[in-house]
């Protein structure tokens, strides 16, 4: 059997234009792609897939293309990806392409709320950032949205550069570049090298760039590229201010020789400051007045345990606990320990996927909870177990939770943060 061409299986995507990738979920109509995983094979779900509602099966194992309602391809990946970028050069839609180590998410999510205001726009969700979740993205355009924002993660070397060549961004923001997944990179260069594949890819295509001027880092790689910049108090295209923290983020923000304008947040963080600034350059870009802007800003509220305040019946909490690398880390803490809110104490998981440097750079979020002087440490994690000598430690969350069934926190303003993997979030009920 032949495989069919990206053309052709565009034209069977153009008639039924919804992708599954679940077996379990099996919409009427939709095309079921056969991924291959470490520990799985589409292909055997194909025919599952079919019975479920799937109009077409595309597998890359012809001994399981048993009639006409499966396509057969030379690799499901490879054509799942370059169908996602036919079909984006196909609609043309502007794409603004995000990635870097902390605030990403957040800066898109910001970014797509500012351009909703006046724009009809398709944004990544949840994190459908990687090799899979961008092509799945860019199969949702239709020709009713008018941009799309598209995030790009990565924790090893080359990846940013697949993701832009799969979705061809005519914009690009790195929110900043630092300590994370360091396992897989293997330096901080090697970051810095792997999110400048975004700038690589728009300053051979002529592409945008929305770039932080207080940010050496990205300044050292931004050499030959049509930029805008921002800055938090600094000189740049478009200039902010943090004017109140507590717990709340105001920011004053101005175009460069214009009034200036004032927002309120629902943002703990001034690090977040950053990321609203950069959404506001954003849209001015593209035309959203300051008005609408800070309409979107202001209405934004944090979801999914990234900078959230919550007050609960014992306690203040301020929940980062998403995940966390040595920066996004030291960023929350520094910024806890300036806010003034009384009984503060913190709870910290271990950052994970720091490989080498890990017990370094746990060592070092130590040695700052020694000066700092929280009233209350709690510290979770083998990691930080193997360093933290004069703090109390539970080598997991489970062991935590016993401690504070029997020991309850009252009328504490506690700061949780860890990466995802160590599950502070199950804490939070008995907070």
């Amino acid at each position: 059997m032949k495989p069919f061409t990206i053309n052709q299986l565009y034209e069977v995507f153009c008639q039924h234009p919804v992708v599954t990738t679940d077996s379990r979920v099996c919409p009427e109509g939709s095309l079921f792609f056969a991924l291959k995983g470490e520990s799985f094979d589409g292909n055997h779900f194909a025919l599952s897939a079919l019975g479920k509602g799937c109009q077409y099966a595309i597998v890359d194992d012809e001994t399981y293309a048993v009639d006409e309602r499966f396509i057969v391809v030379e690799n499901v990946l490879t054509a799942l990806q370059q169908l996602a970028t036919l079909h984006r050069k196909t609609l043309g839609t502007p794409i603004i392409g995000i990635t870097g180590t902390n605030g990403k998410t957040t800066t898109k999510e910001l970014v797509s709320a500012v351009l909703s205001e006046k724009y009809r726009v398709l944004y990544t969700q949840g994190n459908f950032n990687n090799h899979i979740g961008v092509p799945l993205t860019l199969l949702k355009l239709t020709k009713e949205h008018d941009i799309a924002v598209i995030e790009m993660g990565a924790n090893h070397p080359g990846e940013i550069k697949t993701l832009v060549n799969i979705a061809c961004p005519d914009c690009g923001l790195i929110t900043n570049v630092g300590k994370a997944h360091l396992e897989g990179f293997g330096s901080l260069e090697g970051v810095l090298h792997t999110k400048g594949e975004l700038y690589d890819y728009l300053r051979e295509h002529n592409g945008q760039v929305f770039i932080n001027s207080n940010n050496e880092l990205l300044k050292s790689i931004a050499h030959k590229l049509n930029t805008t910049t921002y800055a938090i108090d600094g000189e740049a295209d478009i200039q902010g201010s943090v004017t109140a923290c507590s717990p709340f983020v105001s920011i004053k923000w101005r175009k460069k020789g214009e009034a200036p304008h004032t927002v309120d947040t629902h943002f703990v963080g001034i690090y977040n400051a950053e990321n609203m600034l950069a959404a506001i350059t954003v849209g001015l870009h593209f035309g959203v007045s300051p008005h609408a802007i800070n309409q979107a800003l202001g209405t934004y509220t944090p979801q999914n345990n990234r900078s959230q305040f919550v007050e609960t019946k014992h306690n203040r909490l301020v929940v980062d606990a998403y995940n966390a690398n040595p920066t996004s880390m030291m960023a929350a803490l520094e910024n806890f320990k300036a806010m003034e809110l009384p009984a503060k104490g913190v709870i910290l998981g271990d950052m994970l996927e720091l490989g080498p440097q890990s017990a370094e750079e746990h060592r070092r979020i130590v040695d700052y909870l020694k000066q700092a002087q929280f009233e209350s440490v709690y510290l979770v994690g083998k990691q930080f177990g193997a360093v933290a000598d004069q703090f109390q430690q539970f080598e997991t969350t489970a062991a935590l939770m016993s401690y504070l069934e029997q020991h309850p926190l009252n009328n504490r303003t506690l700061l949780i943060k860890g990466s995802n993997g160590i599950g502070l979030t199950k804490v939070l009920p008995l907070l």
